[in-house]
């Protein structure tokens, strides 16, 4: 988990894509509270499952995956880096 504690907030167009990406997979992490922490998520995912397209977005704890069908590797992976993932 980051331990920077400095927030940043996503821009706008993240949130939006994250929200309206059909097909996307969808995972609520609540430690994730800045855009270092949207990093080492996104970094994680994008890291374990190659092709995978990530949009994290602190302001509205929402991960957005697009190419990922397996939820529990998914979460793993989102775990290792130190966050909690919970599905959407």
């Amino acid at each position: 988990m980051c331990c920077c504690g400095s927030t940043t907030k996503s821009r706008s167009g993240q949130q939006t894509l994250a929200a309206s990406s059909k097909g996307a997979l969808q995972l609520r992490v609540d430690d994730m509270t800045c855009g270092h922490c949207a990093g080492a998520i996104k970094t994680a995912i994008e890291t374990g499952l190659p092709g995978t397209r990530v949009t994290a977005d602190p302001a509205s704890k929402l991960v957005s995956i697009l190419g990922a069908t397996d939820v529990d590797l998914v979460k793993a992976l989102v775990t290792e880096a130190g966050y909690t993932p919970t599905l959407v």
